[in-house]
């Protein structure tokens, strides 16, 4: 259970775009700020129960694997291809949506590589 999510309407929006089934990629900040593993989410966001302003989301997810090298926040924000991710822009924010190219560059980063007949996790 991630509670991590907050409760900030842009946040929230972002947020509740993701579903079961969703690969995240999880990022570790102060004092790291690296991408470190990979995740699936669940079940669909919902709202914390325990939040009395019924704001906070809550994402249910389940670690997959560490990447074996983490890929540092400074490396993201050098490649090119990875110009357009908002999270390099602003690495505070809780959630941010990748596209399948950026998500895997990211990997590559890290030492994983799609392999022919073989999906990326």
């Amino acid at each position: 259970m991630w509670r991590g999510a907050g409760s900030r309407l842009p946040i929230r929006r972002l947020a509740k775009l993701m579903r079961r089934g969703d690969r995240v990629l999880a990022y570790h900040g102060t004092p790291d700020r690296w991408v470190y593993a990979l995740a699936e989410v669940t079940r669909d966001p919902y709202i914390d129960p325990g939040d009395p302003t019924a704001k906070a989301i809550i994402i249910d997810l389940r670690a997959l694997e560490r990447i074996s090298r983490p890929v540092p926040l400074t490396e993201m924000r050098g490649n090119p291809a990875l110009h357009h991710v908002k999270f390099l822009k602003n690495p505070r924010q809780p959630v941010s949506p990748v596209t399948e190219t950026e998500y895997r560059e990211i990997l590559r980063m890290g030492g994983i590589v799609a392999m022919p007949g073989m999906p990326l996790p």
